[in-house]
């Protein structure tokens, strides 16, 4: 014990014995073939514990597993070395002192340290005039304890020193390792050093601008040599334009533009039109200031965020952020905050409102000792652990400590604060949770409500047993569309997760102050002049629940009744009502040039909502339904070929294709139908025919083959004996099921695997009964049991009465740029979470959210 006293800091410890060469050498001789070097390609964490926040910084500090490379604090070690048998570890401490002061009350000039830790990417603020580190690695051996010092090059064997060297010398983990996941390092311009910059007066203002040639206002570029504001093109962001920038290059041979409504402390959008690709330029300021841009006082200096019209958008900003009110800072369970890491606000926003629901900790915060001693090899790479790890270091209170007494008496002395904790970083989660997502992998600003939808995916996907939390959001919709020239009726349900209420514009209570605003501000942005304060548009929240529930036109309908096209209108009611009502303002839109637009609107949301309304009602009496006939399959002579050879097996269904699809909000069956459709062509192809189909009747209904020869009549014949396919039974056993509950669940619906798996976790009573399945599977009559009305998705159905617990609310002019904020009322009280900011709110802005969180009020 006294070697692992001295290990974990204990004074006075006698295991670090000094060793003899040789010595060392045959105790690392049985553990030589698990020591390796890291080869291209493997990750190496030295920064973070895999299991929690913990970081060289940590007191305990951190163990790199010498095999594994995967890295463990304190509290984990031993669970790792237990599980694997790994016994090598190298022991990271970073040790932070202050400095010694002068004698005239200035900090000495730093001594150089030992840095160790070649690119140990910490996120704490190791910048401090006030503070110097040093760092210290050794191996450890367990279960022992042994502990050999580093760098030991005389005593150690030639591998092991090329393995630490290596590991102490890797980059970061979560750097660009393949085209697919992160974002490329951007080079630096070999313009930027030298650029010219003509003298010739001009001064860019705030706001107001406008293509020179075009007139322009969206995807605008300021050229960095003589000041002319231009239009991009179809390049670098994606975004639309007429191209004149790039004309102007063409004419002149200004090399560097900066994309206005970028322009932040942090830096902005810079390309480069000779070397033809987004570039750096480390003098950004000073090109800036050239044309009047304080580029270190552009909004958003606090939390280096985008934002794309700061003059407009101040108010905004100030409100929803609570800026000039003195907030209080809030410590402990479930006041810890999380590090922005870059346009990462979307994520922390979300996460803090899921953990503040009790379903979501209890079902991994709860089963913490379980989820972790039962987590894969690599725990970085597994949802459920990565979730249960945030959601402990949200509601722990170990990464939320208050300053001691003595330190906030010396910071008022001093008048400069002392690095403190200031929230856990979300690096590892935001890998996982994003990877081969085209959009939550890059660095880019995204929408949180499509995140919410990722992650719901995610968590019934990676579902623990049966236990789901995200079933507190599931609910059904019931979709009533009626044919206008026969009055025939079709009632369908489906899935949903969120309600989209429409922002009623034409129901503004202050009309006239926006016209007279409208008309100042144009006149303002002519001649050249200061914005006027924004006004907001007022909408009542009645008249948004009102648009929500009226009638809207059905394109392109096609009447079973009629055997042909015809006008009909759709409804919209809750066939149930969730436990949690997650409300979600439609505030962005598309303009006539497609780029995306935000209304800026002011809505009366309610503490207390009451929709028990806007319950179904299902078929009333004297309505008729419409006849359940499906459309006939209208196929172009000279295109019946080429779609019989884009058909594919169902089982063969690009599934990555459909969890696109499906985190947009479509029904996952319709989806799946898009995908095989169009025959395994891409996400981005699917997604049109959904645009074309998703009014018809049998949208969301299950996949079936169509009928083209052979596949129909293999089709008829397999729902006739009702015998599932043996390949969608070895699938589900391969999860873990017996082979009898997957029979089972597969009868029950129709042998669809998604239903059946539902089906499977909504009868946790399955009880094994092999002559009853041998019965079933002898029983040449099995096709009754198919008759049998298959279980429905899962819900938790109740009334319609909510009480507002959490909103979200975004700043900026879309949800590709700005931030978000979090606010959520904890024991009593609303508080704020700013990224790594929590503070006790004073005026939370419910009038401008953008996704609202209630909870259902008992009945």
């Amino acid at each position: 014990m006294q070697r692992r006293g001295a290990l974990f800091g204990m004074p006075g410890g006698s295991g670090n014995r000094k060793m003899a060469a040789g010595d060392i050498g045959e105790l690392l001789v049985p553990h030589m073939p698990t020591i390796r070097v890291p080869r291209s390609g493997d990750r190496v964490y030295k920064n973070e514990c895999a299991f929690s926040y913990d970081s060289p910084n940590s007191e305990g500090g951190l163990y790199v597993c010498m095999n594994t490379f995967l890295a463990f604090g304190r509290e984990h070690v031993e669970r790792h070395f237990r599980k694997t048998g790994q016994s090598v570890y190298m022991y990271l401490k970073r040790h932070m002192r202050e400095k010694v002061r002068g004698a005239s009350g200035g900090a000495l000039p730093k001594r150089r340290n030992s840095k160790i830790f070649l690119d140990l990417d910490t996120d704490d603020d190791l910048n401090s005039d006030d503070f110097e580190y040093e760092d210290e690695a050794k191996l450890v051996i367990f279960p022992d304890h042994y502990e050999i010092a580093l760098p030991n090059i005389e005593e150690l064997p030639a591998l092991v020193t090329i393995a630490c060297d290596a590991v102490l010398s890797s980059k970061s983990p979560y750097r660009k390792q393949d085209p697919d996941t992160w974002e490329n390092e951007l080079p630096v311009s070999k313009y930027a050093n030298n650029l010219t910059q003509l003298d010739n007066g001009v001064r860019i203002p705030p706001s107001g601008w406008k293509c020179a040639r075009c007139d322009l206002r969206e995807n605008l570029w300021l050229n960095l040599t003589d000041g002319s504001v231009l239009c991009g093109k179809w390049f670098f962001d994606s975004s639309g334009g007429n191209g004149h920038a790039l004309e102007h290059y063409r004419d002149l041979g200004y090399p560097l533009a900066v994309k206005l409504g970028t322009i932040t402390p942090d830096g902005a959008d810079v390309y480069s039109f000779q070397e033809e690709e987004p570039v750096l330029d480390p003098h950004l300021a000073k090109h800036l200031a050239h044309f009047g841009i304080d580029m270190l006082h552009m909004h958003g200096t606090e939390n280096g965020l985008q934002d794309n019209d700061s003059k407009p958008w101040i108010s905004e900003w100030e409100v929803i952020q609570e800026t000039g009110t003195k907030l209080k800072p809030m410590y402990g369970p479930g006041y810890t905050g999380l590090k922005n890491l870059g346009n990462s606000c979307y994520l922390s926003s979300v996460m803090q409102a899921i953990f503040s629901i009790p379903e979501f900790q209890r079902a991994y915060v709860g089963n913490l000792p379980r989820i972790f001693d039962y987590s894969p090899l690599d725990p970085t790479q597994d949802f459920n652990t990565q979730m249960t790890k945030l959601g402990h270091g949200l509601l722990s209170g170990q990464y939320s400590k208050p300053p001691m007494k003595s330190e906030l008496i010396e910071q008022v002395m001093k008048e400069e604060p002392k690095p403190q904790q200031n929230g856990i970083s979300p690096r590892m989660f935001k890998a996982f949770v994003s990877r081969s997502h085209p959009e939550f992998s890059s660095n880019r600003q995204q929408d949180a409500q499509e995140f919410f939808l990722h992650l719901v995916n995610l968590v019934e996907r990676n579902r623990i047993g049966s236990e789901n939390p995200s079933d507190v959001f599931r609910f059904l919709v019931e979709e009533r569309i009626q044919c206008c020239q026969t009055r025939k009726v079709r009632y369908t349900e489906r899935v949903d997760y969120l309600m989209q209420l429409p922002v009623a514009m034409e129901a503004a209570t202050n009309k006239d102050e926006l016209i007279a605003y409208e008309l100042t501000r144009r006149e303002a942005e002519a001649n050249r002049r200061p914005l006027p304060e924004l006004v907001r548009a007022k909408i009542p929240f009645s008249a948004c629940l009102q648009a929500f529930s009226e009638p809207e036109n059905v394109d392109d309908f096609w009447s079973s009744a009629l055997q042909a096209k015809s006008a009909g209108v759709k409804t919209s009611r809750f066939a149930s009502f969730p436990e949690y009502l997650v409300v979600q303002i439609k505030k962005f839109t598309f303009g006539l040039d497609w780029v995306p637009k935000k209304f800026d609107v002011s809505i009366d949301m309610p503490d207390l909502l009451d929709i028990n309304h806007l319950r179904a009602r299902g078929l009333q009496p004297g309505e008729e339904e419409l006849p359940d006939i499906s459309p006939p399959v209208v196929i172009p002579d000279d295109s019946k070929d080429r779609l019989m050879n884009q058909l594919i097996d169902p089982s063969d269904i690009d599934e990555s294709s459909v969890m696109q699809l499906a985190e947009m909000g479509f029904p996952l069956e319709a989806c799946r139908k898009a995908v095989y459709f169009t025959g395994n062509m891409g996400a981005e192809v699917a997604f049109n025919w959904i645009i074309v189909h998703m009014e018809e009747p049998d949208f969301a209904e299950p996949l079936t083959m169509p009928g083209y020869g052979g596949a129909a009549s293999a089709g008829a014949s397999a729902g006739l004996d009702n015998q599932p396919p043996e390949e969608t039974v070895a699938l589900i056993t391969s999860m873990g099921f017996h082979r009898n509950q997957a029979l089972q669940a597969l009868r029950a619906t129709n042998s669809n695997l998604e239903r059946a798996l539902d089906w499977i976790f909504s009868h946790p009573e399955f009880e094994e009964d092999s002559d009853f399945v041998i019965e079933m599977e002898n029983n040449a009559n099995a096709n009754i049991i198919s008759e049998a009305k298959p279980e429905g998705p899962r819900v938790k159905d109740g009334s319609g009465m909510y009480e507002l617990f959490a909103f979200i609310s975004h700043m900026g002019t879309s949800t590709m740029s700005g931030h978000y904020v979090c606010h959520i009322k904890k024991e009593g009280r609303w508080v704020i979470y700013n990224d790594h900011k929590v503070c006790a709110s004073e005026r939370p802005p419910k009038d401008l959210g953008y996704m609202y969180f209630y909870r259902r009020i008992p009945s």
